[in-house]
């Protein structure tokens, strides 16, 4: 048996690829529609269903997230990561960044929160708790709805990845990168060892 490969150490950071990218909606203090882009997100529980975004204080999304308590998760495709890298690069209290990409917010009808329309996956959240954590405080939102488009649902009417094409991120080399195809069905290659 060769001997395995020492592994590097990199230190204590926040290198976990790849990380998913997701815009977040919620409307400001004058009801105005705002989205932000965030990397520091991910399904935190089964039951109920639950996300978490992490977002700085400076960052005039969370305002909004504290007054509201609500807030959509927009699951964008890879022909937007320029309105996506826009997102997060301006800020809403400058301007109105929706307007701007020429994307379509949507009130959702289940939460005090907009969607993007062109996106075709969303999440819509209840928020049930914060957590500050640092520089970051954690808002974790109650899944109420998940609405998709048509044209990204399977034969079985779920989400089909290969149809959504999202987005994620290298948080160190700062770049975006697509998925690719499907390797092996989950829940059943490990249940033979050895093979």
């Amino acid at each position: 048996m060769d001997q395995p490969i020492a592994k590097k150490s990199l230190g204590a950071d926040t290198i976990a690829y790849p990380l998913p990218v997701w815009v977040v909606g919620t409307y400001d203090d004058q009801g105005r529609a705002n989205a932000m882009t965030a990397a520091w997100v991910g399904v935190c529980c089964s039951d109920p269903p639950c996300v978490a975004v992490s977002v700085r204080k400076s960052r005039y999304s969370f305002g909004a997230l504290l007054a509201r308590r609500a807030f959509t998760v927009n699951v964008p495709s890879e022909r937007y990561v320029r309105e996506v890298d826009y997102l997060g690069l301006a800020s809403g209290r400058d301007a109105d960044k929706l307007a701007a990409m020429h994307l379509t917010a949507v009130r959702s009808d289940l939460v005090d929160a907009p969607y993007i329309a062109e996106f075709p996956l969303v999440i819509e959240c209840r928020l049930v708790q914060t957590i500050a954590l640092g520089v970051h405080t954690q808002f974790v939102g109650q899944i109420v709805d998940v609405k998709a488009d048509p044209a990204v649902l399977d034969e079985q009417g779920l989400p089909d990845i290969e149809r959504i094409r999202p987005i994620v991120f290298a948080s160190k080399t700062y770049k975006y990168h697509g998925v690719g195809p499907a390797i092996a069905p989950a829940f059943s290659i490990g249940k033979e060892p050895g093979k």
